[in-house]
């Protein structure tokens, strides 16, 4: 298999040293207050509600830090230095305690009587039982991801009194619990909400788009759409130790440049989503704190559309597979912020029960081109490859060298910039044919992010190759319930092995998750959904 040196294995391009050297550094004097944190990105939230169709992912940051869920995950050191949440400890949020009955078929959860809204209203099992409906009634990304939980039916929820909510389920489901921990099921105040529903819109979910409905440690202060977002603590939160923050601003600038400036001026906290290159070159100046954390079965990818031509064809997918420039891509796009996921030496025969793994590509041009010719497209053929525009710091530069690399076998590719606000849409549409995209799984177990990127039975806008396969599908639902060690690990064995063989996906990379931030943040803890949790940053 693909060897990894223990630098890039962890990240410590300088980012494990940045947490445990503390002397000697030229330290940026932050002009912030000690209870407020300035942070920056290249995009902010498009709604206040996750639940929305065309909501991004800066939404699921809303969700977790202004609203609750039933439990919460626990920490653990990770080996890069940091702190990060464990999958196997769970913890009491706004559910005090929990009982799992007749062997995972049935979950009790015993609410804080004590709980409110940051309206002042008392947190009901009412509410939680709403909550649970409106995010399967949601449809989309809400509905999928409370399916991989098997939360699917207004029929498993009851209020069996004000402060006991049920779920029931026809067959126990590992992934039930963890489910419930993820951003989604959060608890909406259904009192307010329904203030403000109409005959089109059940649910509210165009007032809450812009409006706080939550009860979590942080209330919105003010949303200004592309520009920012200001969060106060909620004084009367007990779901959890009240947060040191009193304050967070949430920067949206599009500029790179700008933001690494401000960071390092000790203008603004932290900042996340900067490019690759500066967070490798932040971390060997050894000035600010950067953490760079292998994202939990995370995988960058170049999708192929199986249901358009000439992708239909499996050699063209294996010709292509063959002249991507892997080592390119991991020097000058990702500037080694991640693992490799491609060259496996030698090529496996079987595949580990794990995701990712590397796959058996590398670079053979002669090869693509050799598949090209035996596919009946020796001279190749003209695509368009698709890339989400506010994640362009990787993926223009990704594009560009798959561009030059495969008109080197004669197939000519024009690059398409999808601007940030469609891109979900576009991952929806299943419409482009070859496309650059990432996955990454907030429950980690492998049959979890097949069920969101592979499977054909549930249309999800994650699995933009359009791959219909039932054997696989099948495989995936056997993963899913095993209960059986031995025919679990033996599923998620062939799982693996047939997405290699057919490659309607060619791995690149599992990213690293990157922050950069002043050397008196603390409690910086990492999260699968990649988000800042304000409620434990404090400054020293």
């Amino acid at each position: 298999m693909l060897e990894v040196n223990r630098r890039q294995a962890f990240g410590l391009i300088g980012g494990g040293a940045a947490l445990s050297v503390t002397g000697g550094w030229q330290v940026a004097q932050a002009a912030t207050p000690k209870d407020t944190l300035i942070l920056l990105n290249e995009m902010g939230p498009n709604s206040l509600d996750t639940m929305l169709p065309a909501a991004n992912d800066q939404s699921r940051m809303v969700a977790w830090n202004v609203y609750d869920r039933l439990v919460t995950h626990g920490t653990k050191p990770l080996p890069n230095g940091a702190t990060g949440y464990d999958a196997t400890v769970f913890k009491p949020e706004l559910a005090e305690s929990w009982e799992v009955l007749d062997g995972g078929r049935t979950l009790i959860f015993h609410l804080r009587q004590d709980a409110k809204f940051h309206d002042g209203s008392p947190v009901t099992a009412e509410d939680v039982k709403w909550s649970f409906e409106r995010a399967i009634a949601a449809g989309g990304f809400p509905a999928v991801q409370m399916a991989a939980g098997s939360l699917v039916s207004p029929d498993q929820f009851t209020a069996v009194d004000p402060y006991t909510f049920k779920i029931t389920f026809e067959k126990a489901n590992k992934l039930a619990l963890p489910d419930v921990a993820v951003p989604v099921p959060c608890i909406v105040n259904k009192k307010l909400v329904l203030k403000h529903v109409t005959d089109a819109d059940p649910w509210g979910l165009e007032w809450t788009q812009r409006n706080d409905a939550g009860g979590g440690g942080f209330a919105v202060a003010s949303w200004k759409p592309g520009d920012q977002l200001v969060l106060t603590r909620f004084d009367g939160w007990k779901s959890g130790p009240l947060p040191e923050l009193k304050r967070v601003v949430f920067r949206q600038i599009a500029s790179p440049g700008t933001r690494r400036a401000l960071l390092e001026k000790g203008d603004v906290d932290l900042s996340v989503g900067l490019p690759p290159k500066d967070y490798a070159e932040l971390a060997a100046a050894g000035k600010l704190k950067v953490t760079g954390t292998p994202v939990q079965g995370d995988l960058l990818f170049i999708d192929m559309n199986v249901q358009m031509k000439p992708f239909d064809n499996p050699k063209v997918r294996q010709a292509i597979a063959y002249a991507i420039p892997y080592a390119q891509i991991m020097d000058s796009a990702l500037y080694q912020r991640g693992l490799p996921m491609f060259g496996a030496d030698p090529a496996p025969q079987t595949y580990p029960p794990t995701w990712p793994t590397p796959s058996p590509f590398k670079t053979d041009l002669d090869k693509a081109r050799a598949l090209l010719a035996e596919a009946g497209l020796a001279n190749g053929f003209a695509t368009t490859l698709s890339f989400d525009l506010s994640q362009a710091t990787t993926r223009e530069p990704i594009a560009v060298l798959v561009q030059e690399s495969l008109g080197k076998i004669g197939i000519k590719v024009t690059l398409e910039k999808v601007p940030g606000a469609n891109w979900f849409a576009n991952m929806a549409s299943k419409k482009m044919p070859f496309v650059i995209a990432e996955f990454y799984p907030w429950l980690d177990y492998p049959e979890y992010h097949f069920f969101w990127t592979y499977h054909g039975g549930n249309n999800s806008v994650f699995n933009t190759c359009n791959y219909v396969n039932p054997k696989l599908d099948a495989l995936i639902e056997t993963a899913r319930f095993a209960s059986n060690d031995a025919e679990y690990k033996k599923t998620l064995s062939e799982m693996v092995a047939i997405v290699m063989a057919d490659v309607p996906r060619i791995p690149l990379a599992q990213l690293f998750g990157d922050v950069a931030m002043q050397p008196n943040i603390e409690n910086y803890v990492y999260w699968f959904h990649q988000h800042i949790d304000y409620r434990t940053i404090k400054k020293g």
